[in-house]
């Protein structure tokens, strides 16, 4: 046995015999007091003492040493330094990613970046709509502030963005969408020195249904990352696809035919990892902190209704949000407190090194729940006016509070989400001290967050003055004294709202009579709605009943004279009858309204072209052209403006920045080479015609090319280039053909050359 052994089963005798010398009543015994007398038992007393000390020291010691190296949960010290991308997912649902616990979700890369970094657990938007949702995230202000309660809506003046704020840090700033609903004329392009949102370039007209897809926008930004990877930046990325009609394109098409608002999903995220390649390609990936956010959910008809805007419910308020960087984030995790997209700002601001004091945020920086500093939910605040806007409906507005969330309506609603995370059973009625005490809260929130103070402390509720002052920044249902006032529940709307999205989908699938059918039924049931009448008209234009179209768009104007989306549709309608004049008035009509509206612009300017009123025309491309600066179509016609009132110079400097951006368009190469044969710089001329040639032998390539080597003196070539257009003139003007024949005929004389 080794003398360490023998020594433990000694040390543990003598502790047994020790814990018997005790007497009955608690007093030292005469065998412990004998034994205390014995030399040395002092020392035998202090040895296990002793080595309990030393093992608490060692114990401390170890813990002092694992607090001191436990890796952090975060590391802000070089966040300034690093570029921040912000991921926009538009319609979004967190319940269908596999990193919130879908399991027939094929979300790869959100799926690694939540396991990397930090995923918020529960998470809401401001108003499930894509443009409010996004203006709060980049203003940090509640929609009440910022003044964007719909889609459609411009940002007033002086609402500052983040943008704005990094641009004068030194970030590079650029955007790069995917929708109409964020486009730049809408207020959200300020701070960035980019902002790419062209769709559909080659009309002249973006649509209020304009998009995308994932592929062409990331090309967008990953030639603009080629060209400024080595500038520190600020960048936004928002993606569109998963929104209605639902149509992913091949593979995802075929693997996600029954449930194709997945594979929409699925495409996304496939392109979300190409972003991911792109910053890994240039060494960026440790440089950037990454953030990505849901806009707002979509109902899939789990309540009836199929897209979002009109309820309040989880499928369409609750949204992802994920924070990534290995360096900043050394530690990953997740966050189950409430949070709000409204948070996203004071987020960036603080990682940025700028602080939530650079700008007037209503959020709070998320930095604190990643540290572990604050452990409770957060208020959200959640609003809707789409019912109202295109229904005449009530607006909706929510608070969600711990496990509460209390909707305002005119039939209002509380559900228990700890207990009821579908919101299954409203429980007003059976708890009627919460719903008090919620409503009291909602009415306090909304007024803060609107500027306006109580006149009376939060906790007794608002006076009837703080209910007119709940109007005043548009709440409605506010007011039970005006019960009378109170717009429709959109509760009670069910079977219409059924009614409307039958409509959308016989238009979204091109069956335009029944659509036609269904939309009269619906312009009945809610006369006051521009909605109702523009739906009716686009469908009516569709089947080429454009008589039709513009008696429904009168009967709407009729009553509501100064509806602005009417007005311009009915323009449009004058305008591809071929009635000139009428456009022409209806579309200053609508510049009355609103000066900046491009669409009126654009009209007004090509009519004015048309007629020959060239510097008249002018002012207005330029006024629209102010607006949507990167409007292919308007610099198009703006540059033949300028040729065709002789300002040539002008006119080539425009074409050559529209070659530039649309390097494969052979349309500007012609266009600059007549410009410069009209100026008599020949070899410029032929070397832009040569170039049309070479993208796309066309008919009018060669016709042109022949023209221009004529004026130069070449009629070798004159010849060769008119026997090749009119070798491949089958369907032109009959007119230019002849005209051609005749110029041939004369040229082969000239030189000679007829047999």
């Amino acid at each position: 046995m080794s003398r360490k052994k023998s020594r433990k089963d000694r040390d543990g005798r003598l502790a047994q015999k020790a814990g018997r010398h005790y007497d009955s009543k608690g007093n030292v015994s005469r065998k412990l007091k004998e034994a205390e007398e014995q030399p040395g038992w002092r020392a035998k007393k202090g040895k296990p003492l002793m080595w309990m000390i030393i093992g608490l020291i060692l114990v401390l010691a170890g813990l002092v040493a694992v607090l001191k190296f436990r890796t952090p949960g975060t590391d802000l010290r070089s966040a300034p330094s690093c570029n921040v991308l912000l991921i926009t997912l538009d319609t979004t649902r967190a319940d269908h990613l596999g990193c919130y616990g879908y399991k027939k979700a094929v979300t790869p890369n959100l799926d690694r970046l939540a396991g990397e970094g930090w995923r918020f657990n529960r998470v809401y938007c401001s108003a499930p709509l894509t443009l409010p949702s996004h203006v709060t995230m980049l203003t940090g202000l509640e929609p009440v502030a910022h003044g964007i309660r719909d889609n459609g809506h411009y940002l007033p003046a002086g609402i500052k963005t983040i943008t704005e704020v990094l641009a004068t840090r030194g970030y590079k700033t650029a955007a790069f969408v995917s929708s109409f609903s964020v486009d730049s004329r809408f207020g959200l392009d300020r701070g960035f020195e980019d902002y790419d949102d062209t769709f559909e370039a080659d009309l002249p007209f973006k649509t209020n249904n304009a998009e995308r897809r994932a592929e062409v926008t990331f090309a967008r930004f990953s030639a603009w990352l080629e060209n400024n990877y080595k500038d520190k930046f600020f960048s936004w990325i928002h993606y569109f696809d998963p929104h209605l009609p639902y149509d992913p394109p091949s593979p995802y098409k075929e693997d996600y035919v029954d449930h194709p608002y997945d594979g929409e999903i699925a495409y996304m995220d496939f392109y979300l990892g190409k972003i991911l390649e792109a910053l890994k390609s240039k060494g960026l990936l440790d440089k950037t902190i990454i953030i990505i956010a849901g806009d707002h959910g979509e109902g899939l008809g789990d309540k009836v209704e199929r897209g979002h805007g009109l309820f309040l419910y989880e499928e369409t308020v609750r949204v992802p949000l994920i924070i990534w960087n290995k360096k900043i984030f050394p530690k990953k995790g997740v966050v189950n407190q409430t949070v709000r997209l409204l948070d996203i700002a004071p987020t960036v601001l603080e990682l940025s090194g700028a602080g939530a004091s650079s700008l007037p945020v209503q959020g709070k920086s998320l930095l604190p729940l990643i540290e572990g500093k604050e452990k409770k939910d957060r208020i959200a605040l959640i609003e809707t006016f789409y019912p109202r806007e295109n229904f005449g409906w009530s607006e909706l507005v929510a608070l969600v509070a711990d496990r509460w969330k209390y909707i305002q309506c005119p039939r209002p609603e509380l559900y228990d989400l700890k207990t009821d995370p579908e919101e299954r059973k409203n429980l007003l009625d059976s708890s009627p001290d919460i719903t008090t005490k919620l409503r009291k809260q909602l009415e306090a929130e909304l007024l803060m967050a609107g500027g306006q103070e109580m006149t009376k402390p939060s906790g007794s509720g608002p006076t009837a003055a703080d209910t007119e002052k709940l109007r005043s920044l548009g709440y409605l249902s506010f007011a039970p004294a005006r019960v009378a006032s109170v717009l429709p529940d959109p509760k009670e709307k069910i079977d219409l709202l059924n009614l409307i999205q039958q409509a959308q989908m016989a238009e979204y699938e091109e069956r335009y009579a029944e659509a036609e059918q269904i939309y009269f039924k619906i312009m009945d049931e809610i006369p006051d709605s521009p909605a109702s009448y523009v739906n009716l008209a686009i469908v009516q234009a569709r089947q080429r009943k454009m008589e039709e179209a513009v008696e429904t768009l009168k009967k709407g104007l009729a009553r509501l004279p100064d509806s602005e989306i009417l007005l311009v549709r009915l323009g449009h309608t004058y305008l591809v009858s071929g009635k000139l004049a009428e456009a022409f008035s209806i579309m200053n009509q609508v510049l009355n309204l609103n000066s900046r509206n491009v669409d009126a612009l654009t009209v007004c300017a090509g009519i004015l072209d048309t007629l020959g009123r060239k510097e008249e025309g002018r002012k207005y491309y330029e006024q629209a052209l102010a607006v949507e600066p990167e409007s292919k179509f308007l610099r198009m016609s703006y540059a033949g403006n300028l040729a065709s009132s002789g300002k040539l110079k002008e006119a080539i400097e425009i074409y050559k920045k529209l070659i530039e951006d649309y390097p494969g368009d052979q349309s500007f190469y012609q266009l600059i080479g007549i410009a410069y044969s009209y100026l008599g710089e020949h070899d410029q001329a032929l070397f832009y015609l040569r170039q049309a040639l070479a993208i796309m032998p066309t008919r009018s390539g060669y016709f042109n090319l022949a023209v221009a080597y004529e004026k130069a003196g070449d009629v070798a070539n004159a010849i060769k280039y008119l026997r090749l257009y009119l070798e491949n003139s089958t369907g032109d003007d009959p007119g230019s053909i002849a005209q051609a024949k005749a110029e041939l005929s004369r040229l082969e004389k000239l030189a000679g050359q007829v047999n």
